[in-house]
């Protein structure tokens, strides 16, 4: 693991870690650059097929207050990657009363494949994070990306959660959408119109050229889920949940389908 680049801000930890993935000349894909940081550490997995796994594991604890993380994954042209983690992110308090940031920056070349497949992230009392995933697609490129939020840990309140998930195809707009949970978010956030008394929340976007013109059209999954097409080659499920394990059986269920 590589830690020279982490450091110490007044306000916390500033660290970006670091995936470029490219064809390997054998029908599979290389890692040119793996680079960890800070509390962001990076390990090559075994895959399957042509994707090349990376897990991202947590050195320490992290994000916490004041705290500034990224990773990046530039996926170049006819390259496959598949990335997880090995445990859920759980979001703490810190020394400051400033917010933690964490960005996702993935881009998807011409031909490539990205499954951005991470553990929930944990929204704990008295915590402040805002994350921000931001996605640049290829015409071609497909993008499998699921993201989960579970707000509180057992028996507590959620801490303050801003979450928005940006993607770009072709340079176009494909998805823009911001989400506020917690102290401090709009009122209603965890009522009926909302979350309706539940406790996890998640989505799977699903980019695949294959859809062409023909994406499924709008339907409910169970009592909390609802699927989406969006303008593009592209399907959303958004659900929420008592708990992240329900969540994850309705999001798992989206991902045999459309995955």
């Amino acid at each position: 693991m590589t830690t020279a680049m982490a450091a110490l801000a007044p306000a916390g930890i500033e660290a970006t870690a670091r995936i470029t993935a490219v064809p390997d000349g054998r029908g599979g894909t290389r890692l040119p650059v793996l680079e960890s940081d800070g509390p962001l550490a990076l390990r090559r997995t075994r895959g399957t097929g042509p994707y090349a796994r990376v897990t991202v594991v947590g050195a320490m604890s992290a994000p916490l207050g004041g705290d500034r993380l990224a990773i990046e994954a530039d996926v170049r042209t006819g390259a496959a990657l598949a990335v997880d983690s090995a445990a859920a992110t759980v979001a703490l308090p810190g020394r400051t009363p400033e917010p933690a940031r964490y960005d996702v920056r993935l881009t998807v070349g011409e031909d490539a494949d990205l499954r951005w497949l991470p553990e929930p992230l944990i929204s704990a009392r008295g915590s402040e994070l805002r994350m921000t995933t931001r996605v640049e697609l290829a015409a071609s490129a497909r993008l499998v990306l699921r993201e989960e939020q579970t707000l509180g840990r057992y028996g507590e309140e959620a801490g303050t959660l801003i979450t928005r998930l940006t993607v770009h195809r072709c340079g176009r707009p494909l998805l823009d959408q911001e989400l506020s949970y917690g102290p401090g978010a709009p009122g209603g956030w965890d009522g009926a119109a909302v979350l309706g008394g539940g406790r996890a929340t998640g989505q799977l976007l699903v980019v695949d050229p294959a859809f062409g013109d023909e994406c499924p059209e709008t339907r409910l999954l169970g009592d909390g889920a609802v699927l989406a097409p969006l303008a593009g080659p592209a399907v959303l499920v958004t659900a929420v949940a008592a708990d992240a394990l329900q969540l994850r059986r309705v999001l798992d269920g989206a991902l045999r389908t459309f995955g």
